[in-house]
């Protein structure tokens, strides 16, 4: 189909054939559908399609599955006489296997290139929304990303904002009368939260070097663009961490990308899988924000796809943006479940040859009620469609299949070394020795001063012109005792059990620089 991507359709009880028109991508997509009626398999022949059209791809492989778009299939597949046969039923003339041009990404470095972002690019609103913080702890977040922006302090990674968070707590009476209050009840328990988030393995998502978004905006030689594939199965163990890094790379896209207004076909498409884990307990800032960011991300040659088991796990503004549909069949075991099976066959263009609801309901493992933008943007009458087959392996690849794609990657050995260059911690330690330093001497000046005093009034040492000298000044032992501990507890916390502790890390916009 030119100018399209091929979904499916045709065959008997089917509708015209069906195809996702490439100038029309970036009007966004959902792809819903309850577990095991064949969403990801869909979003495997979408990304085929996008990729031979020459668009790039990032998707995340909550399961696995995914990886054998590196691999073609094979006419030993189980379901080898099966592809052939839809094949046929749905005019899929030049139906073959092929392997796709795949980058495989990993937040913890183990099944793909390590992918990373800076603190301080991720910046507050969604640092606060990962650390799952209350309103008042994300205002003292927000003071300290301030403060390191005017005071020329570096937010790379964990320990910088630890040693930050660390700074903030001992001033914060200074910072409460220029910012307002700085509790330092709310700053333990930032600190906590990233300990928590320490524990989740957070830590490998900051630091540098940072991922550059050249590097998932690629084509290849022979013009297919190239997938890239978050691996995810380990990071939905913690699926927060996993929805804000998605929220923080498309808001990236959002910012850096150009406006290119309607292309004929995107410039990358974003696959947003287990979308509602996005969507949960967001505050309406957030929503807010997504919101707009599908809105006008659109004009930058930027289409987001939202994979989700349910319409419903979408917010309706932001449901109201995704033009193009794939609905797969819900389940309708309770009064609830029956009310969102009629809520989401209301938002598709009626057929009148048959009931949308009732379909959604019956159709197979396979089969799905789609609907694609058509001239001047409209939406399709929804049609009920056989999804064709996928060209790629269906199902994941094996390990050493998976290293020798990792290994002949354009970007192999870019990301895999991490960056320790000076940022916040080893200023604010370079500061906190220093002022150790300072009061200690102070400290020995004044002992080496009352050594001086006592000798003398014992009569051991005499001034050459036979006038007493003037006593020194009284040492400040509470004082200076006090400073000088409160310094060096400051320099043994940046420099001791925390701040080693910390690796680097990924997220923010306040310091593009590297």
């Amino acid at each position: 189909m030119d100018g399209k991507v091929f979904i499916g359709g045709g065959g008997k009880d089917y509708g015209t054939r069906q195809g996702l028109a490439l100038k029309y991508a970036n009007r966004h997509g959902l792809i819903a559908g309850a577990t095991g009626t064949g969403k990801t398999v869909t979003l495997q022949i979408l990304a085929e399609g996008f990729s031979a059209a020459g668009v790039p791809v990032f998707l995340s492989d909550v399961k696995g599955d995914l990886a054998g778009l590196a691999k073609a299939g094979s006419e030993g597949f189980k379901l080898h006489d099966a592809f052939m046969s839809r094949a046929g039923t749905i005019g899929f003339d030049n139906y073959g296997y092929d392997a796709f041009p795949v980058t495989f990404w990993d937040l913890y470095g183990e099944q793909g290139h390590p992918i990373r972002t800076t603190v301080a690019e991720m910046g507050p609103l969604l640092l606060a929304r990962l650390l799952e913080l209350t309103s008042v702890q994300e205002g003292v977040l927000n003071i300290a990303f301030r403060v390191a922006d005017e005071q020329g302090l570096p937010l790379l990674d964990l320990s910088d904002l630890q040693s930050l968070l660390i700074w903030v707590g001992q001033n914060a009476d200074d910072l409460s009368l220029r910012y307002g209050n700085v509790a330092t009840s709310s700053v333990g328990a930032i600190q906590r939260a990233l300990l928590v988030l320490d524990n989740q393995g957070g830590q490998n998502l900051f630091g540098e070097p940072a991922l550059e978004l050249a590097d998932i905006i690629r084509t290849d030689p022979d013009g297919r663009g190239r997938i890239s594939i978050l691996a995810a199965d380990r990071l939905m163990g913690a699926p927060r961490l996993y929805a804000t890094f998605l929220l923080w790379l498309l808001s990236e896209l959002f910012e850096e990308l150009p406006e290119v207004g309607d292309p004929d076909k995107p410039k990358l498409v974003f696959f947003f899988d287990e979308a509602h884990l996005l969507f949960e307990d967001a505050p309406k800032a957030l929503i807010d924000k997504v919101e707009q960011v599908a809105r006008l991300i659109r004009s930058k040659g930027v289409g987001v796809f939202f994979i989700t088991q349910n319409p419903a796990d979408v917010p309706d503004d932001i449901l109201g943006q995704l033009g193009n549909r794939v609905q797969h069949a819900l389940r309708a075991f309770t009064a609830k479940d029956r009310k969102e099976l009629r809520q989401a066959a209301q938002t598709y263009r009626d057929n009148p040859d048959f009931v949308i609801e009732d379909v959604i309901r019956e159709v197979g493992v396979g089969e799905a009620v789609t609907s694609m933008l058509g001239p001047k943007g409209a939406p399709g009458v929804a049609q009920r469609t056989l999804i064709r087959p996928p060209s790629s392996q269906l199902g994941p690849i094996d390990v050493a299949e998976r290293m020798a794609v990792i290994a002949a990657s354009p970007v192999a050995g870019k990301y895999e070394t991490r960056i320790d260059r000076e940022s916040a911690h080893e200023i604010l330690t370079k500061r906190a020795e220093e002022a150790a330093k300072a009061a200690e001497a102070e400290e020995r000046a004044l002992e080496s001063a009352e050594v001086e005093a006592r000798e003398y009034r014992q009569a051991r040492r005499y001034d050459p012109n036979g006038r007493e000298a003037s006593r020194p000044a009284s040492r400040k032992s509470t004082g200076s005792r006090m400073g000088a501990a409160l310094t060096t507890a400051v320099v043994k916390e940046l420099r001791g059990t925390t701040g080693r502790r910390m690796v680097r890390g990924i997220l923010g916009t306040l310091f593009k620089g590297r």
